[in-house]
């Protein structure tokens, strides 16, 4: 791995201006960037989506990364305008989390509509975070957590399963119980 990692945020939106803000907003923040402008595309980048793949990608995506260990592209974190024609970015979230390659990768949504709803149904079906636009770099500094997390989740599941489990013979529950049955109260 490289010293310093660049993580690689995919920015899903169908106006040009909105993803031209938020990938500038990204790259400012040291981000590298691959800018689609539907789901569909997002998902033919994320190679979800087998139909038209090589033409499409070509004329549509602007960086590529370099493959990554375990998925074939190396996406860090998907940001996603909620509404766009044809896939939302509500539909494109639940692709995304139903599928076993990138299900762990954060999804952000973007709308310019403030509805509680939407913003509730988003983050019950797995968003990280919901944006209101214009995106802000206040908003975008709140990515990174979100990112580190899941460099943790990745590079440390193995390890702290094998914790889990020593911890969970030491705490099993035959060795606590005793001492909290002696505690009850008549």
């Amino acid at each position: 791995m490289a010293t310093q990692t660049q993580f690689h945020v995919l920015a899903v939106d169908d106006s040009l201006i909105d993803r031209k803000l938020i990938e500038r907003l990204l790259k400012t923040s040291s981000y590298q960037v691959t800018a689609v402008d539907s789901g569909s595309k997002a998902l033919e980048f994320l190679g979800l989506n087998g139909e038209n793949e090589d033409e499409e990608m070509n004329s549509s995506v602007e960086s590529v990364s370099a493959a990554d260990e375990d998925h074939q592209v190396g996406v860090n974190l998907i940001i996603t305008d909620y509404c766009m024609p044809g896939m939302t970015g509500y539909d494109l979230l639940r692709k995304i989390k139903q599928s076993s390659s990138f299900k762990d990768i954060p999804v952000v949504i973007m709308s310019s509509e403030n509805i509680p709803s939407r913003i509730n149904r988003c983050l019950e079906d797995g968003a990280e975070e919901f944006f209101l636009k214009p995106v802000k770099l206040s908003d975008v500094n709140k990515l990174r957590p979100h990112l580190m997390k899941g460099i943790t989740t990745k590079n440390e599941m193995q390890s702290n399963t094998n914790k889990r489990k020593g911890s969970e013979e030491i705490q099993s529950p035959d060795r606590t119980r005793p001492r909290y049955n002696e505690l009850e109260v008549v």
